[in-house]
C-alpha cells in the first residue's frame, strides 16, 4: 500500500511540475506577444554606410573611372536627397525589355520559378556585423527595379571564414513600376535572422523602367545583441537533398488493398498510374526543380518519372544559386545525361562550388550541352574552361559576362569550340591574342559582346578579323571600346553586312567628320538596333543616312549627343515613315536637357503640336540667353 501511495504521490509531483513549466512557458510567451519587454536588456541600434562593393553582375559605367559605377554605393550618399542623372551614383548596365527582345538574347530557360526576378545584383560589405532591424536603399532617379534583399551569414573581412555559408532572404517582391522619377528612400519591411550579418545583396529588375535606375547609398541598420526572434519560423526551401535512393519508396500500383469482407478499399491513388506516360511525363515537367526533387521521394512511380533524363534537357539553377553545392550537382549528375541547356550564372562563389565538382558534372553531363549560361560565376578558372572545351564540343552559346577574376590565359581554350554562335565576354580580362584565336577558329559566331573589355589593345585589328572570318555575324557589342577608329569600323561593315545589332556607346575615339556613322548606314542595312550613346560628334547627316538606308531600325540611341534642333525633326520625320521604330532616345542638348522616347508613333494632331511647342519653346530660350 506504502509503495502505491508513492507513486501516486510521485506523479502528482511529476504532473505539477510539468503544469508548472507550462505556465511559466505560456506566461513568457504571453510577455513575448503583448510587448513586455521592460525587463529586457536595451540593445543600441547601430547604424552604418557600406564599407566596400565586393561583386555585382554590371554597370553602366567604364573599368578605369567612378562615373555610373557600382563602386560608388561605397560610403555616405554623394547626391541624395537630390534627385535626376548624376555621374556620382550607381547604375546597372540595361533597363527595359529591349535586352530581352533582340536577337542576340538567349531564350528563357524552362522551370524558371515565377518568384524569380533578379536580372542584376550587388554584395556590400559593412563594417560591423548586425542583426538587421532595417535596410534603407537611397534611390535618386526612376526608383523601383529593387525585388530581392539578402543577408550572409559570412563576415567578409574575417581572416577565419566559415566553411557553411548562409544566405538568407530578407525581403522580396515583384518588380514595381513607379510612376515619378524622383528620389525615395526605399526601406521594405525585413524578417528577423538568427545570425548576425555584414554582407547585404540587393538584386534588381529593370525590365519596367523607362530608363535607368540610379542608386545612391545603402544603409544599414541593426543591432549588436540578438533580438527576441519569432516563435514560428518558415521552413528554409533547399534543392541540397536530391538523393536518388528508392528503398522506403512505396508502390503506386498497390492502389487497393482487400478488406476482410472480400471488398476492395482505395488508398488514393485515384489510377494515377494507369494514365499514359507521356502524360504524366508532362504534368511533371511543370514542376519547378525543387517541387521535381521532392516529388521524387514520394513513390516509384513518381520517382522514375522525376528522375527521367527527358526532365532535364534544360536546366536553370541560377534561382538557388545560394543553395547550390558539389554534392547538389553531384546529386543531379545521373539524372542530367541528355542536358542541352545549362545555366549555372551567379553559382559557386565563396567556395561552394570546386573545379572537382564541376569537372565531375561536365564530363558526365557536358556531352550534348550547346548552350552553357556561366555569368559572375568566380569560381571559374583555367582548368575550368580547359573541361568546357573537352567535354562540349557541340556547345553553341557560352556566356562568361562578369567573370572579371578569370585570368587572360584561361580564355585561349575557348578557340576549340568551334561551333560556337554566341558568345559574351563583357567585362572579362580577355586579351587581344587569345580573342584574335577565338575569331581565326570560330567562324561561325552570330553574337559578340565584348563590351568594357578593357585588356585589348588594339579594337581595329579585332573589326578586321571580324570582318574577315565572322560574315554571318549578327549582333555586335563593342561598348567603351576606347581605342576602335573609322578604319576598323569601314572595314567592319563591308565585312558584316548581315549586322542587325550594334553597339557603339562610348566608344569616344569614333568621329562624325570622318564619315564613319554615313558609311555605316549605307553599309547596313539589316540594321535594328544603333547605340551611339555619349558620343558628341553625331549630326544631322548621320541620322538622315540612318533613316534613308536602315528601314528595319527599331532602336536608336544617341543618349549624351549634342544634336541640333533639325535632328529632333529627323528623328520625328524618321519614326513617322519607319512604322518598325520602336524608340529613339536623344538627350543634353546644349539648351535643354531632356530624353524623348518616340514609342510607335502615330500621325496626330497632337503630336505636330508637340513639335511646334518644343519650337517656340527652344526660340524663346535661346532669345531670353
Amino acid at each position: 500500500m506504502l509503495t502505491l501511495l508513492s507513486m501516486f504521490y510521485y506523479i502528482c509531483l511529476r504532473r505539477r511540475s510539468r503544469s508548472g513549466t507550462r505556465g511559466e512557458a505560456l506566461t513568457s510567451r504571453r510577455a513575448v506577444e503583448s510587448g513586455q519587454r521592460a525587463t529586457l536588456p536595451i540593445s543600441v541600434e547601430v547604424e552604418q554606410y557600406a564599407k566596400e562593393v565586393l561583386d555585382f553582375s554590371s554597370h553602366y559605367g567604364s573599368e578605369n573611372s567612378m562615373s555610373y559605377t557600382m563602386w560608388n554605393l561605397a560610403g555616405m550618399p554623394n547626391v541624395y536627397p537630390s534627385s535626376g542623372d548624376f555621374t556620382q551614383t550607381a547604375v546597372f548596365r540595361a533597363y527595359g525589355t529591349w535586352w530581352e527582345q533582340c536577337a542576340s538574347a538567349p531564350l528563357p530557360f524552362r522551370r524558371t520559378p515565377k518568384a524569380f526576378h533578379s536580372q542584376d545584383y550587388i554584395e556590400l560589405a559593412f563594417e560591423e556585423p548586425v542583426y538587421p532591424t532595417a535596410v534603407e536603399v537611397l534611390e535618386t532617379y526612376h526608383p523601383g527595379a529593387i525585388v530581392q534583399i539578402m543577408a550572409c551569414s559570412l563576415n567578409p573581412f574575417s581572416q577565419n571564414p566559415p566553411t557553411d555559408v548562409r544566405w538568407e532572404v530578407l525581403w522580396a517582391e515583384e518588380p514595381t513600376k513607379v510612376l515619378t522619377p524622383q528620389a525615395r528612400q526605399f526601406s521594405p519591411s525585413i524578417k528577423q535572422l538568427s545570425f548576425p550579418t555584414n554582407l547585404i545583396r540587393v538584386e534588381v529588375n529593370s525590365s519596367l523602367l523607362k530608363y535607368y535606375t540610379e542608386l545612391d547609398a545603402v544603409v544599414l541598420r541593426g543591432q549588436k545583441e540578438r533580438p527576441i526572434l519569432s516563435l514560428y519560423k518558415m521552413p528554409r526551401i533547399d534543392i541540397c537533398d536530391l538523393s536518388d535512393s528508392d528503398e522506403e519508396l512505396s508502390d503506386p500500383g498497390a492502389s487497393f488493398r482487400q478488406a476482410g469482407d472480400g471488398k476492395h478499399i482505395n488508398l488514393g491513388n485515384g489510377y494515377f498510374d494507369k494514365l499514359p506516360y507521356e502524360l504524366i511525363q508532362l504534368i511533371v515537367s511543370h514542376l519547378t526543380l525543387p517541387d521535381l526533387c521532392r516529388l521524387t521521394q514520394t513513390c516509384k512511380l513518381l520517382h522514375q518519372h522525376c528522375c527521367d533524363p527527358l526532365q532535364y534537357i534544360q536546366l536553370s539553377l541560377q534561382p538557388y544559386w545560394a543553395r547550390l553545392s558539389d554534392t547538389s550537382l553531384g546529386h543531379l549528375q545521373g539524372r542530367c545525361t541528355l542536358l542541352q541547356r545549362l545555366n549555372l550564372s551567379w553559382t559557386g562563389n565563396r567556395g561552394a562550388l570546386t573545379l572537382t565538382g564541376f569537372s565531375s558534372f561536365m564530363k558526365a553531363c557536358g556531352g550534348s550541352l550547346v548552350c552553357l549560361e556561366l555569368s559572375c560565376c568566380h569560381f571559374l578558372s583555367e582548368p575550368c574552361l580547359e573541361v568546357i572545351s573537352q567535354t562540349c564540343p557541340g556547345l553553341q552559346e557560352l556566356n562568361l559576362s562578369s567573370c572579371d577574376r578569370l585570368h587572360p590565359q584561361a580564355f585561349t581554350h575557348i578557340s576549340k569550340l568551334t561551333q560556337l554562335r554566341r558568345l559574351v565576354l563583357y567585362r572579362t580580362k580577355i586579351e587581344q591574342t587569345a580573342m584574335l584565336s577565338i575569331l581565326t577558329f570560330c567562324i561561325e559566331l552570330r553574337h559578340l559582346n565584348l563590351g568594357s573589355c578593357v585588356m585589348i589593345d588594339d579594337y581595329d585589328v579585332v573589326a578586321s578579323m571580324l570582318a574577315v572570318r565572322c560574315r554571318s555575324l549578327r549582333s555586335l557589342d563593342l561598348w567603351r571600346c576606347r581605342n576602335l577608329t573609322e578604319r576598323g569600323l569601314a572595314e567592319l561593315a563591308a565585312g558584316c553586312r548581315l549586322l542587325e545589332e550594334l553597339d557603339l556607346g562610348w566608344c569616344s575615339t569614333l568621329q562624325s567628320s570622318s564619315g564613319c556613322f554615313q558609311h555605316l548606314a549605307r553599309n547596313l542595312p539589316c540594321l535594328r538596333k544603333l547605340f551611339l550613346t555619349a558620343n558628341r560628334t553625331v549630326c544631322d547627316s548621320d541620322i538622315e543616312e540612318l533613316a534613308a538606308n536602315c528601314p528595319a531600325l527599331q532602336h536608336l540611341d544617341i543618349l549624351g549627343g549634342y544634336y541640333l534642333p533639325l535632328s529632333f525633326l529627323i528623328c520625328i520625320s524618321f519614326s513617322q515613315s519607319h512604322t518598325s521604330l520602336y524608340k529613339v532616345i536623344l538627350c543634353s542638348h546644349p539648351i535643354f536637357d531632356i530624353v524623348f522616347y518616340l514609342e510607335r508613333l502615330k500621325h496626330s494632331i497632337h503630336y505636330y503640336l508637340s513639335v511646334i511647342a518644343y519650337l517656340i519653346n527652344l526660340c524663346i530660350s535661346e532669345w531670353s540667353h
